[in-house]
């Protein structure tokens, strides 16, 4: 009887080392805990080197069992013998209400990003995305390295209020200066500078104006007053040296160009010699009644208004454009009616009339 129990004993434990035999291992270290088996990537079970042999008892400890996975398992590493893998509580078969073991990753365990992919799987979108967060991480440091704009930039948009209230200083200043009109002894001084004045034509720095009969001043229809009638009513008119000669009793070649004087101003006398029509400007010039050349006057004005800082070109005796383009300054800051001309208001205001 005893036999028989004996060798059923051994028939039982010979079956059960062979069962086990059979199974992959499940379990780990006692002291890692248990784990669900990867069913996704594990490669087939074998038996265990030290597994029992059928008829032998079976051990009552087993030590870790090393297992080497396969290369391209994502997310295997090696620590001491025993086989750690990452992600297990995302694979089937986890148990529930079970722990999930704590690993600690080797520094040359690859990091796995949201997909689950190693981190050095990336795709190339993937790849383009993290240089990209690297070259922002890494943008001020190494602008500051680099010398970028980035910090002058900063510095100019700083220091760009106190440049505009410079700006607005000299603008202040220079209007101040503007508006300071000299003393009657130096306009006095500059006229009599001016007694023999006498203007040469430029017609390559100053071009000369050509005739047409529908020509009339721009603007003048606003000109509201009677001291710019004449403006106004004025259009050029062509006539020989006998209709002048009746109409008027004084006519004179000045600048280039045949003028006749008429009740203070001077016009430009169109066809009283076709070789002599050289005007730099196509309208009446106010002289005042002392009937002085209108090159004379321009020169005076033009005198004054370089003093004052209007007029920064050279003094001679011709209304082309820098000489209107200042008399429109000065009439604007003045309260006048903008002109651009040499009419009697401007004239009473520089203490010239």
């Amino acid at each position: 009887m005893k036999k028989l129990t004996s060798l059923l004993i051994g028939c039982s434990l010979a079956l059960a080392g062979a069962a086990l035999a059979q199974q992959p291992v499940e379990q780990q270290s006692p002291s890692k805990g248990k784990r669900a088996p990867e069913k996704a990537h594990a490669p087939e079970a074998q038996p265990r080197p030290n597994a029992a042999k059928p008829g032998a008892p079976a051990p009552t400890h087993r030590g870790p069992t090393k297992e080497y996975p396969p290369t391209n398992q994502p997310g295997a590493m090696k620590e001491h013998g025993a086989t750690h893998e990452r992600g297990a509580t995302n694979e089937p078969g986890a148990g529930k209400g079970r722990k999930t073991p704590v690993t600690q990753e080797s520094p040359t365990t690859p990091k796995q990003n949201v997909s689950g992919q190693p981190a050095g799987a990336q795709t190339p979108g993937a790849k383009q995305q993290a240089e990209q967060r690297r070259k922002g991480m890494k943008g001020p440091a190494a602008g500051k390295a680099a010398g970028t704009p980035a910090a002058p930039a900063a510095g100019a948009a700083g220091a760009a209020p106190s440049g505009q209230a410079a700006g607005r200083q000299n603008t202040q200043a220079n209007a101040g200066a503007r508006a300071k009109k000299p003393a009657p002894e130096q306009v006095q001084q500059i006229k009599s500078q001016h007694a023999n004045f006498r203007a040469q034509p430029k017609p390559q720095q100053v071009p000369s104006v050509t005739y047409n009969q529908n020509y009339r001043i721009q603007g003048s229809e606003h000109w509201q007053g009677p001291q710019y009638e004449v403006f106004r009513s004025y259009h050029p008119e062509w006539h020989d040296q006998g209709w002048y000669r009746s109409h008027y009793n004084r006519v004179e070649l000045i600048g280039g160009g045949y003028y006749y004087w008429n009740n203070g101003y001077w016009y430009p006398a169109w066809g009283y010699s076709p070789s002599e029509q050289y005007y730099a400007y196509d309208g009446p010039i106010y002289v005042g009644h002392s009937a002085e050349p209108p090159d004379k006057v321009i020169a005076d004005v033009q005198a004054v208004l370089q003093q004052m800082g209007y007029y920064k070109g050279e003094v001679d005796g011709l209304l082309g454009p820098l000489t209107r383009e200042a008399l429109a300054a000065y009439q604007a800051d003045q309260g006048l009616t903008t002109t651009a001309a040499i009419d009697e208001p401007t004239l009473d205001s520089l203490g010239m009339s």
